[in-house]
């Protein structure tokens, strides 16, 4: 009954030669199911925001962005861009959008790629727009990718899957595919992945025309290592970006205090060695990473009135004493080089609001 079912209805649903038969008489895919290469990325000649890899090799300072919440946990558009219009007017040259920084993590894909999509629209005229397509599924980074290069954004950010790790094979494979989707950015930061990328993957993977570089958080010693092979690395490391820039060939840095003191910064990426300002800055890198990123941002950009004290779980904010400890380090740096225009202040615990559902 079935094999008369299945001619039947053949001519209006399948054609005829897409299903066969095997010779114990079942049924397989179509062919083309199996074919190499038959789902290939969504490609368009007119892509808004058309870029090389070789423009993306060239940024020097590229600012992990924060993302800011209203009261009930949606974005907070009018702070989001008020943030990058002080990234832009202080030298910063692109954006992640949607990373560590930006709780990527913590969102939907759709307000993951609406955030990525609105800043490309108000903003990619001025600045790159690299999104933070990455995911431990690969059909998951795939998708993504196709959808954020679809809307614009310039560039891919892409991590090697975490918590399901993989073989040195498998990941080979996954970036392999995020690769052909547009410029590409890899990510190395085993303290949140739980693998490191050891350099034969990145090796491997530097031949292909859409590999931009590395923002690798191994130190100096990995950034000197692909640095010496032409490979562009930025520096993962705050801390340590003064030193990868001007000693050990890093073409710059991807970085969170930037968010804070963009012009800071961009002096560090670009004006040559400064181990006095690197000096100046160290407090500040080490307050904002002594608790897992973005907990310190979060709560800095609160205390400068920049962003609203809001935080989505399982985030919170600093606790009193930190929260006091960086009041007396803008003080110190001078308020005139941070974001904003308001006073710093120390908030309270009930200031903050704290969002589980949104």
């Amino acid at each position: 009954m079935m094999a008369v079912s299945l001619k039947s209805y053949g001519a209006c649903s399948f054609g005829a030669n897409s299903l066969h038969r095997r010779g114990n008489g079942r049924w397989v895919s179509p062919q083309a199911a199996v074919v190499p290469n038959f789902h290939l990325p969504m490609r368009s000649l007119e892509i808004k925001n058309s870029t090389s890899s070789d423009e993306i090799k060239a940024l020097r300072l590229i600012t992990a962005i924060k993302t800011p919440y209203l009261p009930d946990g949606r974005f907070d558009l009018e702070a989001y861009d008020a943030l990058m219009n002080m990234q832009i007017v202080n030298g910063a040259e692109a954006v992640i959008v949607g990373g560590t920084t930006g709780e990527g993590h913590l969102m939907s894909w759709d307000e993951h790629i609406m955030l990525i999509g609105h800043t490309v629209n108000c903003f990619g005229g001025s600045i790159k727009v690299i999104g933070n397509t990455g995911s431990n599924s690969t059909r998951e980074a795939i998708h993504a990718s196709e959808q954020g290069f679809a809307i614009g954004m310039h560039a891919a950010l892409h991590i090697n899957p975490y918590y399901g790790k993989t073989s040195l094979e498998g990941l080979v494979a996954h970036l392999e595919a995020v690769l052909s989707m547009g410029p590409t950015i890899i990510y190395n930061v085993p303290s949140r992945t739980g693998q490191d990328i050891p350099p034969s993957v990145i090796q491997q993977l530097a031949q292909h025309a859409n590999m931009a570089g590395v923002k690798e958080c191994m130190g100096n010693k990995r950034v000197k290592e692909y640095t010496d092979q032409g490979i562009v690395v930025w520096s993962g490391n705050d801390d340590e970006c003064h030193d990868s820039r001007w000693g050990f060939g890093a073409t710059g840095v991807i970085s969170v205090t930037s968010n804070l003191v963009p012009g800071l910064m961009h002096e560090i990426m670009f004006g040559g060695t400064n181990t006095k300002l690197n000096s100046k800055l160290l407090p500040l890198m080490t307050w904002l990473f002594r608790d897992p990123n973005p907990i310190g941002l979060n709560t800095a950009l609160a205390q400068l009135g920049v962003v609203r004290p809001v935080f989505r779980l399982p985030y919170v904010p600093l606790p009193l004493a930190r929260r006091i400890e960086f009041v007396n380090i803008v003080n110190e740096l001078g308020r005139e080089h941070f974001v904003g225009n308001k006073d710093v202040q120390v908030l309270d615990d009930d200031d903050f609001i704290l969002v589980g559902r949104y």
